[in-house]
């Protein structure tokens, strides 16, 4: 077989190779004769130069197109779609060894999406993650990364959330020497970075709504401007975006940009919660066992399979962690698991008195709200009042803890020395 071949996209699976040239077009001296009307009689041609694909267009009415981009010549590469008037070609390059998509589940449902990232996998389309926290959406990133055409092109992962409105932009489009305080040098966004390969925006629903409209424009032009500079640069990457906030909601409120939404919503994967998909417990479950060394008994896998898993997968993984932490070389019996899920941990820090199995969401709203108050009074305590030091222990900001105190109506005047 020749390395290289060409698909004709109707379902019928027809091929060509190409191993000198080939003709396309509707005359029936061409090697790959079309019936379309809006296509010339010779209408383009394919020519092998030393494993090298050149298609020309020869001079057609209608124009030939790879990628949707009009050409008279172009140098193609495998997976490159060819359209002559209404037939559409793909181009294969057998020497291209492509992976499988990795990930499998024993949840139909699950599972049945997963199959389809193969595919997914090998375009160049957006791809935006949606799913609650812990349900494994880095790892399916990582993944579609992999089967990619660019699996050997960077794969950069940038933390939304994490970092302030100055530091996600450079952190996304690089900055000059100089641009703002800290900046000594030029660095270059992730954007650059990731050139030919993968980017993933982790939890872009937190991105600032400034930044949304910079992103956007980033996307639409293909193009960014570091902080500081007056030239814009190209970019050439794959997006993948995750977030386990609800994007329709924010979007009615106002607080995410429904354009960016549109743009980066292209295929979506819906990731499950744990508890959605307890078919795969086990296997996850034995998979962070072997890692750290951790034996569990039968009866100590049904009460972990009890249990609602609101950190999903993340949490389970943590739990492992820690049984190998505090049991090391032991075999986890059913009597460890209440200390490996805090759960009298956390018993101990409610209030007593309370019937937890008929508690109402209003209730433990004043439940939440109370242990809110408790730990706001400590460290009012231990700082003297001090409202600065006190939301810069608690993590929140200073404006947050004046709100909190007025709500709680604590006075002051109690702390101070």
């Amino acid at each position: 077989m020749a390395q290289f071949q060409i698909e004709l996209m109707d379902g019928s699976e027809q091929k060509w190779e190409i191993s000198d040239y080939i003709n396309i077009g509707k005359d029936n001296t061409c090697g790959v004769q079309i019936f379309d009307p809006h296509a010339n009689d010779r209408h383009a041609r394919l020519e092998n130069r030393d494993g090298v694909i050149l298609l020309k267009d020869l001079r057609s009415t209608s124009g030939t197109f790879v990628n949707g981009a009009q050409i008279l010549e172009a140098i193609l590469k495998d997976g490159d779609l060819i359209s002559i008037g209404q037939s559409d070609f793909v181009i294969h390059d057998s020497k291209i060894v492509k992976k499988d998509f990795s990930l499998t589940s024993k949840c139909d449902h699950w599972n049945q999406q997963l199959e389809t990232l193969n595919s997914v996998g090998q375009s160049k389309y957006p791809v935006l993650l949606l799913g609650p926290s812990g349900t494994g959406k880095d790892v399916i990133a990582h993944a579609l990364h992999d089967v990619s055409p660019f699996s050997e092109a960077p794969f950069v992962s940038v933390n939304c959330s994490a970092l302030t409105e100055t530091l996600v932009e450079s952190e996304l489009f690089g900055h000059i020497k100089g641009s703002f305080t800290g900046a000594i040098a030029d660095r270059k966004g992730a954007f650059e970075s990731a050139r030919g390969g993968t980017l993933f925006l982790d939890e872009i629903g937190d991105l600032t709504y400034g930044l949304q409209a910079k992103l956007l424009r980033a996307l639409e032009n293909n193009e960014i401007r570091p902080v500081g500079s007056d030239r814009s640069v190209k970019t050439d990457v794959r997006i993948i975006a995750a977030t386990h906030q609800n994007l329709y909601h924010k979007i009615r409120e106002g607080s995410f940009r429904s354009d960016l939404f549109y743009r980066l919503n292209v295929i979506t994967v819906e990731t499950p919660a744990l508890k959605e998909r307890l078919e795969d417990f086990d296997e996850l479950l034995y998979s962070f066992a072997r890692q750290m060394k951790v034996r569990f008994s039968f009866n100590a896998i049904q009460a972990l399979k009890k249990h609602d898993w609101p950190g999903n997968i993340r949490e389970l993984r943590n739990v492992v962690a820690r049984a190998s932490a505090l049991f090391p070389k032991k075999y986890i019996e059913e009597n460890h698991i209440d200390i490996l899920l805090n759960k009298k941990e956390r018993l101990a820090h409610l209030p007593t008195g309370v019937n937890y199995a008929s508690t109402t969401d209003a209730n433990q709203m004043s439940v939440i709200k109370e242990i809110e108050k408790q730990m706001i009074l400590k460290r009012l305590a231990a700082n003297n009042g001090n409202q600065k030091r006190t939301a810069l222990d608690l993590g929140m900001p200073k404006s947050t803890l004046h709100d909190r105190i007025r709500t709680y109506s604590i006075d002051l005047e109690q702390f101070r020395a």
